[in-house]
């Protein structure tokens, strides 16, 4: 039985294992199944294909802040090329019909790149801090370059923890599958050291910053009304407007966050004495978990009229004509 976690993790039966046994459903089922995890994998792909493509091409949106997009993007779209579209077929079927390699690779793949988003949500959330907070030391200091770098650094930062984590707990190897147990655990330690490493630090750290730039946001848009009372009176409905629209991307953006994640990492601490309480708490939190890809391009599409103008250009070809990579996005 194969699932992915981190109370729970993967189990790869031997190449010479028997079959298991697919669930029986009946045929339309299946077929609509397989339709609806199609489109949302297609989606989660499309949707941060054309966020990657935007940042890439356009200069406009060469910016610190955008690299970082640019990181979760790539995170994301690997989660639905190689994660989502494999753990469908699993759900489905209640069967691992790709072989022990792929079950290896399968395993890898998700706590990295879980780990990775994770962390570039933190990191998204302490740039913002910074520009709002100490905006001449984030304009003098946060470049392209030092962007770049970091996102790098939380991508190797992640190969080299995860690697490590799951090839010393045997969970890079093939395994024969034991009679008495379906489910592989880590133990203890490095169970309750991941969660904080991987999740809590990385989140606590995200939400609290998320907080402070909301306050930062509102004592900006305070002492931009008072000016306006003197100087632009007509400006102040104007400025509440936009107050209230930054508080609502700035909450759509966490609790979604929280919406997709908090579930799974919850689960992992509640006691599961068998493999089918464990299966059926990773049954309900695990595609949740990883729709927070297929979330994140709608919100782009929703909060970011920098998206939403690349996104046309793109859709409507505009891309292919000279000097495309000059137009105005923002």
């Amino acid at each position: 039985m194969i699932t992915t976690g981190y109370n729970f993790t993967v189990h790869c039966p031997a190449s010479t294992a028997p079959p298991c046994s697919v669930r029986a459903l009946h045929p339309a089922v299946r077929v609509m199944l397989y339709m609806a995890s199609t489109a949302v994998i297609l989606f989660t792909v499309c949707g941060n294909l054309l966020v990657i493509i935007s940042v890439c091409l356009f200069k406009q949106l060469h910016k610190p802040t955008n690299i970082l997009i640019l990181s979760l993007a790539f995170s994301d779209i690997f989660v639905g090329l190689f994660v989502m579209s494999l753990h469908s077929v699993w759900m489905i079927e209640s069967c691992w019909i790709f072989g022990a390699a792929v079950c290896v690779f399968q395993n890898f793949v998700s706590f990295q790149l879980t780990c990775v988003s994770v962390q570039n949500v933190a990191l998204l959330a302490l740039d913002r801090y910074l520009a709002l907070n100490n905006p001449f030391f984030y304009i003098e200091k946060v470049t392209l370059n030092v962007s770049f770098v970091v996102a790098s650094l939380s991508w190797l930062f992640s190969l080299l923890y995860n690697f490590g984590l799951l090839y010393s707990n045997g969970f890079l190897t093939v395994t024969p599958p034991s009679a008495e147990e379906d489910f592989i655990t880590l133990n203890e330690i490095w169970s309750i050291a991941d969660i904080i490493i991987v999740f809590v630090i990385p989140c606590g750290i995200m939400i609290a910053l998320y907080f402070r730039i909301f306050a930062i946001a509102k004592r900006h848009a305070s002492e931009i009304r008072k000016v306006n009372r003197v100087m632009r009176p007509e400006a102040k409905n104007q400025n509440r407007k936009s107050e209230r629209k930054a508080a609502k991307a700035i909450g759509i953006l966490v609790f979604v966050f929280l919406l997709c994640l908090l579930p799974y990492y919850i689960s992992s601490f509640l006691p599961g004495d068998n493999a089918e309480t464990l299966k059926l708490l990773f049954d309900c939190t695990s595609p949740l978990f990883y729709l927070n890809s297929f979330f994140n391009p709608i919100i782009y599409a929703l909060f970011y009229p920098w998206f939403q103008k690349s996104m046309k250009l793109i859709i409507t070809f505009r891309v292919c004509s000279m000097g495309s990579s000059l137009s105005i996005v923002l």
